[in-house]
């Protein structure tokens, strides 16, 4: 079931702790690490993330903006009640290093140089 809006399911999925996988293509095919709670979704769904690393994923997205992004827990319950679920984002992304959005993450991640900002083309449960 694939749309562009995050689902319940999502929002519940991040509430519990895990890794999320972030994949961008553009200079290197490169996967960087994050974790459900440090995602941010915005009122009009596009997903904030801390990011004090991540130069390579820039450098990619500076050449290529689309990423794809995986996440889960198993914590939720998925298809048919089996324990444990996931996500398969895909979006466009983009760095952000100023301004009222930068400055809100900010103060919930003191440790980032910068946002992620992923605006979700399409978010598809895969369990």
């Amino acid at each position: 079931m694939e749309n562009t809006k995050l689902s319940e399911k999502f929002f519940e999925v991040i509430k519990h702790e895990g890794v999320v996988s972030i994949v961008s293509w553009g200079v290197e095919p490169h996967v960087v690490n994050t974790w459900n709670s440090y995602l941010v979704v915005t009122d009009d769904g596009r997903i904030l993330i801390p990011a004090y690393g991540m130069r390579k994923t820039e450098k990619n997205v500076n050449v290529n903006n689309k990423v794809k992004v995986t996440l889960g827990s198993k914590e939720v319950l998925g298809y048919n009640d089996y324990q444990g679920t996931g996500f398969l984002i895909e979006g466009i992304a983009k760095y952000i290093a100023s301004g009222a959005e930068y400055d809100l993450m900010k103060e919930k991640f003191s440790f980032l140089t910068r946002v992620l900002e992923i605006t979700v083309v399409s978010a598809k449960q895969m369990l």
